[in-house]
């Protein structure tokens, strides 16, 4: 979100180089526009983590299902971390300098728009173009509609890493100077984000969505394979509508741009250098409270990420027990899943309403952060005793002859859920905390806020590829399944807590919490 940031601080007087580039715009002050278009814009939002919700939901049991073996379906992943440290910044940086008649932001929404079109034509019929191919139907692995996948996968990650940033930056626009409606625009934002993740989960645990569309399903993609095609034409459908309607409704001024800025040859190479050259800046100029805050960062998302990429897959193997070639038992245990995510987005919605009364009631953001990483640790740690819950308690029934797994019972099915729900209080503390620090401590430092949270994407994206790559070897090196990221997770966690407790600094809750809403400093 865009933070209005505080006055600077006189701690530290240090002397910047000037901007390398200027924007000028036909009028230097924009006017605020009305609420509706503000509404208009955030709902986008809504349109995109529906998107997100069903590939955290989904996709990896589908991977899976493709033939990818367990211990590499994790790699598949990397796109998310990769793109997230390459394409959102560069987007950022070049649509604030996009001179188009169309506008700065809006092409940017459009094009990435028309790729996630794309990429969830090629993930929904991956299977169907690899039978068409020459892979056989019903046989695993299946390498054409695996490469299909992946390339379809790649696509959307970058695509909703491309609307991302340029969304949040023209609700910014809008709002002109008016920091309420900077506040409104940003409440809004997240508003829709709950809103599209409500319903993404919503859809990836109705498991007869497919009837809907009853070409969906084919002989190279079965039940499972057509609920997710469906759930993804559902997205695309609702992403293509909302950004149509706003782009329509809600127009831009015309930016025109001024370079000032050479490479000391003359030649003008350096500008393309700008981007990569400021970012490296703001790591010389870092300040000690705010490296913590990134190695806090760091450990927390070490602890975050192997939960988000395997709680729907330890729904379907270890709580319901099934097996990917068995099907049913295992489908119903992703689809529990969700309903697990949804319960989860609920609460993190809650949670992000009361963050103002939480903070105070806790002492403070240093107290908050450090107490809800405990609890992180203690949930994931759970994840083990509900797994051995489950497989004590496995039965079986036989009918005509055929002995099929029973569901668990609804006490271990309680227990998943419990963790499901109680895991959306850290994870919208994650969401909010980390970007409020980071703003603060960049007045200390000298580090502009925009190139500060820029820096704090770092800390978040490295620890995704970390545990991409390892976590899926990992877990096979132990016996396969997804306990042993799981408990990784949690010492992670719990390191984590303990340097929150000791080493994070803690400005006043005030600052705090007028840094998390967007509003501005006295």
């Amino acid at each position: 979100m865009e933070l209005t940031p505080p006055p600077p601080h006189d701690l530290i007087n240090l002397k910047l180089p000037p901007p390398p580039l200027q924007l000028e715009s036909q009028s230097p002050d924009p006017p605020e526009r009305p609420i509706w278009q503000i509404a208009m814009v955030a709902a986008i939002a809504a349109g995109v983590q529906f998107g997100w919700a069903l590939q955290l939901s989904l996709l990896t049991p589908y991977v899976q299902l493709l033939g990818i073996p367990h211990k590499w379906a994790a790699v598949i992943w990397l796109c998310g971390p990769v793109s997230g440290m390459i394409v959102q910044p560069l987007v950022g940086y070049y649509s604030d300098r996009c001179t188009s008649r169309f506008g700065r932001r809006r092409p940017f929404i459009a094009g990435g728009t028309i790729l996630v079109a794309i990429a969830v034509f090629l993930i929904g019929y991956a299977a169907d173009i690899g039978v068409a191919a020459g892979d056989r139907v019903g046989n695993a692995p299946k390498p054409r509609a695996i490469s299909v996948f992946v390339i379809g996968f790649w696509i959307l990650d970058v695509a909703n890493n491309t609307l991302q940033g340029p969304c949040r930056a023209f609700l910014a626009d809008l709002a002109g100077s008016n920091s309420t409606r900077i506040r409104t625009g940003n409440s809004l934002f997240a508003f829709f984000m709950a809103v599209g993740n409500v319903l993404g989960y919503a859809a990836g645990s109705f498991t007869r969505l497919h009837k809907m569309l009853p070409f969906t399903q084919t002989p190279a993609c079965d039940l499972y394979c057509a609920n997710l095609k469906t759930c993804f034409f559902i997205s695309i459908v609702l992403l293509l509508a909302i950004t149509v309607l706003a782009l329509t409704t809600v127009t831009e001024d015309v930016f025109q741009l001024t370079e000032n800025v050479e490479s000391s040859d003359g030649s003008g190479k350096g500008k393309r250098l700008v981007f990569f050259g400021e970012i490296a800046g703001a790591l010389k100029l870092l300040s000690r409270p705010t490296w913590i805050l990134l190695l806090v960062t760091c450990l927390n998302w070490i602890a975050w990420f192997p939960f988000l990429l395997f709680d729907t897959d330890w729904m379907g193997r270890e709580v319901y027990g099934g097996e990917l070639k068995e099907g049913d038992m295992f489908r119903r245990g992703v689809s529990a899943g969700a309903v697990g995510l949804l319960m989860n987005s609920v609460v993190a919605g809650v949670t992000s309403l009361g963050m103002d009364r939480l903070t105070r009631v806790c002492g403070g953001v240093k107290r908050l952060w450090g107490g809800v990483n405990f609890l992180l640790a203690v949930c994931l740690a759970m994840t083990v005793l509900v797994t051995k819950m489950a497989e004590s308690s496995r039965e079986f029934t036989t009918v005509d002859g055929v002995t099929s797994l029973r569901p668990p019972s609804s006490g271990v099915k309680g227990g998943a859920f419990a963790i499901f729900a109680v895991l959306g209080i850290p994870l919208s503390v994650t969401y909010a905390i980390p970007c409020a620090l980071a703003s603060i401590f960049s007045n200390d430092s000298g580090v502009g806020q925009g190139l500060s949270l820029g820096v704090l994407n770092l800390a978040i994206v490295i620890p995704q590829m970390f545990v991409s790559v390892l976590s899926g070897p990992w877990d096979d090196l132990f016996g396969g399944g997804n306990l042993p990221a799981f408990v990784v997770g949690a010492i992670a966690a719990a390191i984590s807590g303990i340097l929150a407790f000791t080493l994070l600094s803690s400005p006043p809750p005030d600052v705090v919490l007028a840094q998390v809403s967007g509003a501005p400093m006295h």
